[in-house]
């Protein structure tokens, strides 16, 4: 930064170096294009995801899969760390580089703030640098929420996931307070390392949004991995002690405590845009401090766009990627790609093995007037799926929902070894009209896990 100019003029400004930005960035940079990107620590280039987010935790859900009965579970809690560390620092570096060589583009490193309807000022330090751009897009992405519970955000035991996979010591009683995606993969992940869990949520039920066969198989893993869950759990105080905290909290009317010497606050995120100064730019934001945008991702300034976590939209890497898409659509392409145009995207939940959806549950499509055929059965069950076997992860489930008219598939869940894959070839037959039948008698490879769809089709009724 001490080598720029105090101000620079530019035909667009990323702020934040996520998925989408990023991506924007690149290929505006390429055809010719004058692009900054600012990014507030050189500790986050390449974004969440290769940071702090997908890549360090599935790094770290692969490293708990591996660890063996006889395997010291500090030493090996310890070894994943560091492997992890190395690893995101090489892609930082990549990521990093795949900008920095692209003559147009600028990477500029410090928290920038709107001082204008196009312009910012970048402060790093005692350095400030003003940038203007035609075209402004926020990637700033999402935070973690603190609830507001008394002595949580002072407890010297409390922390996020960001603070936690960077941890060298693996607790020993890990309390996780939420029982969303977030707390479930890393009670998961935590207690295959060796930690002794406990999830804490306020909702009456875990995965609440699944159907009740599907939630049920779910819980039944984890609970025999050895996670506590207390369902209907209205944490009250957080008590800090000498080697650890009690938590207390309600359920069915009465008080309860626990005990923990970490404390993973995983109660969901925020979008990251306090201290931007969107009003001197006459961004509006939502409620929960989004931006808001219309199907195109303009905001009320149409020169600014916001990408990613931010504008309060799913927080998935793929989506702040989809959202670059649209943008650079309106900018360099015909102008007609809309968010608008989604459907199907599936989601995983990397608990072990994953827990992968996509389209509606049962009951949803119930709801919605549909008369469904269902196809489903236990992943122990399917003979023509080996793989399951061979890895030796035969528990779970598979679970279509299909429209007993025109055999499309609505939805599906699949809770087993690969299901992160599976449900892409599942997302992309419901977006192109892919009928159950057809989905059921295609050739796939073998061993494999696709083919467990040969079997489980078969069963619709």
């Amino acid at each position: 930064m001490n080598e720029l100019s105090s101000g620079l003029n530019v035909d667009v400004l990323v702020i934040g170096f996520g998925k989408g930005g990023k991506t924007l960035a690149a290929t505006l940079g390429r055809l010719g294009r004058r692009v900054v990107m600012v990014e507030q620590s050189d500790r986050m280039y390449g974004g969440t995801c290769i940071n702090i987010g997908c890549v360090p935790t599935k790094a770290l859900v692969h490293h708990a899969q591996s660890r063996r009965p006889g395997d010291s579970a500090h030493e090996w809690y310890r070894q994943a760390v560091g492997s992890v560390e190395r690893l995101t620092t090489l892609l930082r570096g990549r990521n990093l580089q795949m900008l920095d060589t692209i003559d147009a583009v600028t990477v500029v490193t410090g928290r920038a703030r709107f001082v204008g309807p196009k312009t910012v000022e970048v402060v790093a330090g005692a350095d400030r640098l003003t940038i203007s751009a035609e075209t402004v897009v926020v990637n700033t992405g999402s935070e973690p929420v603190i609830p507001d519970i008394p002595g949580l955000a002072t407890s010297r035991y409390a922390t996020t996931s960001t603070d936690l996979i960077g941890t060298a010591e693996l607790p020993r009683r890990l309390a996780v307070l939420g029982g969303g995606y977030l707390g479930i993969e890393f009670a998961a992940m935590y207690r295959r390392f060796g930690a002794e869990v406990t999830v804490l949520e306020v909702s009456p039920r875990i995965l609440r949004h699944e159907d009740d066969d599907v939630a049920a198989a779910a819980v039944g893993i984890l609970e025999g991995d050895g996670i506590t869950l207390v369902n209907g759990a209205r944490v009250i105080e957080v008590i800090d002690g000498d080697d650890g905290a009690t938590i207390a909290y309600e359920k069915d009317g009465e008080r309860h405590t626990l005990d923990a010497d970490t404390i993973l606050v995983a109660a969901g995120r925020s979008p990251a845009t306090r201290g931007l100064g969107l009003e001197a730019a006459g961004i509006r934001t939502g409620a929960r401090g989004a931006i808001e945008v219309d199907e195109h991702l303009r905001s009320s300034q149409p020169h600014v766009f916001a990408v990613g976590d931010v504008n309060g939209g799913p927080q998935f890497t793929y989506i702040s990627l989809d959202d670059s898409r649209v943008v650079a659509d309106q900018l360099i392409g015909t102008g007609t790609r809309s968010t608008a145009d989604r459907r199907a995207i599936p989601h995983t939940l990397f608990m072990t093995p994953p827990l992968s959806t996509v389209g509606l549950t049962e009951r949803q499509a119930r709801r919605q007037g549909h008369t469904v055929k269902i196809a489903t059965k236990p992943i122990a069950e399917i003979a023509a799926m080996p793989r399951a076997r061979i890895v030796e992860e035969t528990r779970g489930l598979m679970k279509f929902v299909i429209d007993a008219e025109t055999d499309r598939i609505l939805g599906a869940a699949l809770l087993g070894v690969d299901s992160q894959e599976l449900v892409n070839t599942v997302a992309l037959a419901m977006r192109h009209g892919v009928t159950a039948g057809e989905l059921r008698d295609a050739v796939y490879t073998h061993p494999s896990s696709t083919e467990g769809f040969n079997e489980v089709l078969a069963t619709a009724s």
